[in-house]
Parts: C-alpha cells; structure tokens; sequence
C-alpha cells in the first residue's frame, strides 16, 4: 500500500498505513477487535472524517467493521480487488492442508461456502460513505485462472467484486496484486476520493 499511500500525500492527504496479520485469527476477529483498537491508537474513531482505500481481504475486514458500527465518520471508501462474494480460489486452497494450518478460518470466510463472512456481510450502507470499486481482469497465475473458471484477476473472479450499495465500478486490465502498484490504480483512487467517481467509469 506504501506506493499509494506516497500518492495520497503528494495530493494533500495524511495516510496511514494499516497493516494485519491474518494467520491464526480470523477477518471478523479483526474487523471487531484488532481494527476498532488500531483506529483508537491513530485517532481515527469519530474526531474527523476518514477516507479509506483497502485491497482484497481488506474490503472484506472494513465491511464486517462498518456492520458492527455503522461509523458516522467515514468519508469515500475505494475498495481495490474486494471478494465481496468470495474467491473460488480460497475454496480450492481450502483442500491443502498446509493452507488449513496456516489461514484457518480466514480461508473459510473468503471463500463461497456456508462459512464464508465475504458473502453474508449484506449491501453496503449508504450511511456508511460513498463506495468506488476497482476489480482486475487479467490473471497470471493459469492454474488460479482454471479454479475461477471466468473472468478475473487470478485470485477473485470479475462476479465476485461488485456490491450492492456502491456508487462506482470499474474494471482495470491487471492481476490481483499488480492493480496496487499501477499507476491507473492510483490516478482512480485518487480521482474518486476527490470527486466520487472513476476517471474511465
């Protein structure tokens, strides 16, 4: 995220960086636990509006804390590469013991089964600020492709990203992980914090 973060301040923003640790907790854990304390530490709970830009599981973490809160103070969200209805590809990961031992629960909850949280956490709330969403079409990885088994961006298929509440969509020709480094990623971001819409939507 640092590259964006560096981007966001050239343009008169204070960004911070929000990192997690995933491995034996689970999203929604974070979402209510870790994330409400991490903003405290920051100031970030309630004194002054907060945009927010996450990337994959990320979305997923802020969508469980916006429904346990329903916050006041958030301003525009971009979401970049959100599973909003589950990865295909967590399900298929979810067979190897190996990812089991070391994702757990959070596996489960990003993928499309009955356990997954992505896939339960309903519309986002119109209270809750204005919504972009940026998804990749473009996968890199055949044997991730081949599991999603449509359009994608190698991890989330192209179905998966859009959410019900959203004020904007588009689609970028990158991979999962690439679309946060590129500079189109960046000049939307930045054009739909500033102004609530995408450049090419």
């Amino acid at each position: 995220m640092r590259p964006l973060a560096r981007a966001l301040g050239r343009h008169g923003y204070d960004p911070q960086v929000v990192s997690y640790s995933s491995f034996f907790t689970s999203a929604e854990r974070l979402a209510t636990e870790w994330l409400p304390r991490r903003l405290v530490a920051l100031g970030l709970d309630g004194g002054r509006q907060m945009d927010v830009v996450t990337h994959s599981m990320g979305g997923i973490i802020l969508r469980a804390w916006v429904r346990a809160h329903l916050p006041a103070h958030l301003g525009r969200i971009v979401m970049i590469a959100p599973p909003n209805a589950g990865s295909a590809v967590a399900d298929h990961m979810q067979r190897a013991a190996w990812f089991r031992r070391l994702f757990g629960e959070v596996g489960r909850e990003l993928g499309t089964g009955p356990a997954s949280l992505a896939r339960g956490l309903g519309p986002w709330p119109a209270a809750a600020g204005e919504l972009g969403i940026l998804a990749g079409d473009r996968s890199i990885n055949p044997l991730f492709a081949h599991w999603l088994g449509e359009a994608g961006d190698g991890a989330v298929s192209l179905r998966s990203v859009p959410l019900e509440g959203m004020s904007a969509f588009r689609v970028l020709h990158h991979s999962h992980t690439a679309l946060l480094w590129r500079r189109e990623t960046i000049e939307e971001t930045i054009e739909f914090l500033g102004h609530g819409r995408f450049k090419g939507a």
